[in-house]
């Protein structure tokens, strides 16, 4: 097999760097939060700039737990922006690389296959990277760091473990140096999919680092973690099948939908079926923006800390799948009387539309009035258009005008964050 040479590229405190740069400011030298203080102190910091980080804050902090003595600018999210500047710097790979050749991870991170570049431009991948990240740096002010590996995971460890700690932002790794630099490392959080109730597992049984898992029992791993430790496996010994022509040709077995908020106060049971009807009405023009429907429907509902107590979840299906909201509402409604304590403040909500399939698929039952079906999807489409035109809040439901309802603020977010207009 071809060895390949893949980068992955960061940027680095993005949200914080993009408010630094709108302001003049040096994000490596200004100290600056991009959280929303409507939200209150108990609000999640969204990127903080690296010069907090350097003073010991740790990234995704709340608020609150930025030390008194540190004196810093708290910049509301700015979405629209943040996407913009994203958008920018994929303009920036496109010049060096065909799209096929680009797999966008984040809004900030991007891996690169620069395998068939290095000879057309007669460079190292260290010179191929330091070019694009000047090149990042001068169109939009951000500072940008990369991992060099021989496939995708060793570039991404190569990011997260080695180039943010280096001065010129640059690490670079293939499975000999993988081997002899980070088998000792630790903790085993910090590489790319180890999560924290895996490293728990793990360390119950006397693993604790990348070697111990290279050299372990295969069949106590498999017993612990199913299939999931074949990936386990390969990454402790630096290995990664999955090419960047693996993703561009993957197509999933089925796709859903699905529409979650956090609350920002605790919600009654009335208030909480009021945010779960407008859910439901922004999942059908969903699925009828993209021409889809759906015949099963699981709907989640998370109570108040104070409560203590686990989210309660439930799934109904409807006679045929459809997009067609005076069809859905009722029956996750039914599904929300039933399944919901009554006295106790609901503090998160998700509905998700399962296994979703072509409209042109959807099938009617022997009752269905087919003149307001067809009523109801010339009212979707007309619905779509205006909002497409004028902005979601153009026309909404009289429901949407209430006094707990959610849905017209957060038709101005994008991701659950303010948008910025």
């Amino acid at each position: 097999m071809e060895e390949r040479t893949y980068l992955c590229i960061d940027l680095k405190s993005f949200y914080a760097s993009v408010e630094c740069v709108e302001r003049g400011l040096d994000p490596m030298k200004v100290n600056l939060a991009v959280a929303d203080p409507e939200r209150g102190t108990g609000t999640v910091c969204l990127a903080i700039s690296p010069s907090m980080k350097a003073l010991g804050v740790k990234n995704r902090c709340r608020v609150y737990e930025i030390p008194k003595n540190i004196a810093y600018i708290m910049a509301p999210p700015r979405m629209k922006l943040y996407i913009q500047y994203s958008a920018n710097v994929y303009a920036v790979y496109l010049k060096y690389l065909a799209k096929e050749d680009i797999h966008v991870y984040s809004i900030d991170e991007a891996f690169l296959d620069v395998t068939q570049y290095l000879a057309l431009y007669r460079l190292t991948a260290r010179q191929l990277a330091v070019k694009i990240m000047d090149d990042i740096k001068e169109t939009t002010g951000i500072t940008a760091t990369a991992g060099i590996g021989t496939n995708l995971y060793l570039a991404k460890v190569a990011l997260d473990i080695m180039a943010k700690h280096v001065t010129d932002n640059i690490g670079c790794l293939d499975e000999e140096l993988y081997q002899n630099t980070l088998w000792e490392h630790m903790p085993l959080t910090d590489f790319w999919r180890v999560g924290a109730g895996t490293q728990k597992r793990l360390s119950h049984v006397g693993i604790m680092t990348m070697r111990d898992i290279a050299h372990a029992d295969e069949d106590m791993l498999y017993n612990m973690f199913g299939v999931d430790a074949e990936l386990l496996i390969d990454h402790a010994w630096g290995r990664e099948s999955t090419t960047m022509k693996d993703i561009k040709s993957y197509r999933p077995q089925s796709s859903s939908l699905s529409c979650g908020q956090v609350l920002l106060k605790d919600y009654t049971f009335e208030e909480g079926r009021l945010i779960v009807k407008e859910m439901v009405d922004s999942l059908c023009l969903d699925m009828a923006s993209q021409g889809v429907a759906c015949q099963s429907f699981t709907l989640t509902v998370g109570y108040s800390y104070e409560t203590a107590m686990k989210p309660t979840v439930g799934t109904v299906t409807i006679t045929a799948a459809s997009n067609n909201y005076n069809m859905i509402i009722p029956n996750i409604l039914d599904l929300y009387e039933r399944m919901v304590h009554r006295g106790k403040h609901i503090r998160k909500l998700n509905v998700s539309c399962n296994s979703i399939t072509k409209e042109a698929y959807e099938q009617y039952h022997m009752f269905t009035n087919f003149a307001e079906a067809e009523r109801e999807r010339k009212l979707q489409r007309a619905v779509l258009q205006i909002k497409q035109r004028y902005g979601k809040n153009a026309i909404v439901r009289g429901m949407d005008l209430q006094e707990a309802a959610t849905a017209m603020e957060r038709n101005r977010q994008i991701g659950g964050h303010k948008s910025g207009e």
